[in-house]
């Protein structure tokens, strides 16, 4: 295929479901991306498209932005994922993939799609329809753990953008918040999910705080002071009485 090109109409309308225009920080990212073309693939080749403006090549260099927009097309033969990524140096990295590894066809059986992007608080999952657990940050963020898909989600209600966290780096603060070393524990990340119950919100927050503090994802207006925490964790209290 020859760059730069427009963004086909099928990658127009799996954009356009990630990017609602009811919230404005998507909004503003859609205003931006009709300015741009296709400039070329980005590092991980079919569907991972850089936009820009000519006569910019696709910077596959950089390091790669946090993404602000996921969802899914799930359809009669594939499912298709999309993600789109913060501007960065007058580019935006959109990934439109398919679960075999082909390219989206121009036309398909839809049977569902939904993203994080239409998620508020209050609301269950839009991936599995099950509750979420929700940590509020301050009076504009919350902090969702979704524990039937294993993600974890912040979302800024003055933008209405909803931000993936990558759950290795939470987990690390998180046991470095709660003061748990064991490596047994503390370097198996998805033993979040088996203990999650057993972590306080005061616990979820302050390891928030942190990751954000070194990984600026939103303006909060907590800052990385101490936060009460609930002591040793009720799976590690169990551990030890079981030891015992």
């Amino acid at each position: 295929m020859e760059y730069p090109r427009p963004l086909r109409p099928k990658e127009l309308d799996l954009l356009e479901t990630v990017l609602p225009v009811d919230r404005p920080g998507y909004r503003a990212l859609r205003d931006r991306m009709e300015s741009m073309t296709v400039l070329g693939e980005g590092r991980r080749g079919e569907g991972d498209l850089m936009l820009g403006i000519p006569p910019d090549a696709p910077d596959i260099v950089s390091p790669l932005p946090p993404v602000v927009a996921y969802g899914v097309v799930e359809t009669t033969r594939d499912a298709y994922t999309i993600s789109v990524r913060e501007e960065a140096w007058g580019q935006i990295n959109v990934e439109i993939v398919s679960g075999s590894g082909e390219g989206i066809p121009d036309h398909y059986e839809e049977k569902r799609r939904w993203t994080y992007s239409w998620w508020t608080p209050g609301e269950v999952s839009p991936a599995t329809r099950a509750a979420v657990r929700e940590v509020r940050i301050d009076e504009g963020v919350t902090l969702a753990l979704a524990e039937a898909e294993k993600r974890i989600w912040i979302h800024e209600r003055s933008t209405g953008i909803v931000r993936l966290i990558p759950i290795t780096n939470y987990y690390g603060e998180l046991m470095a918040a709660t003061g748990i070393r064991d490596p047994l524990i503390a370097l198996v990340p998805p033993l979040l999910w088996v203990n999650l119950h057993s972590f306080s919100d005061g616990d979820l927050l302050a390891a928030f705080l942190a990751y954000n503090a070194l990984r600026q994802r939103v303006q909060v207006r907590n800052g990385p002071p101490s936060v009460r925490r609930s002591g040793i964790p009720l799976f590690i209290r169990q551990l030890f009485r079981r030891k015992g």
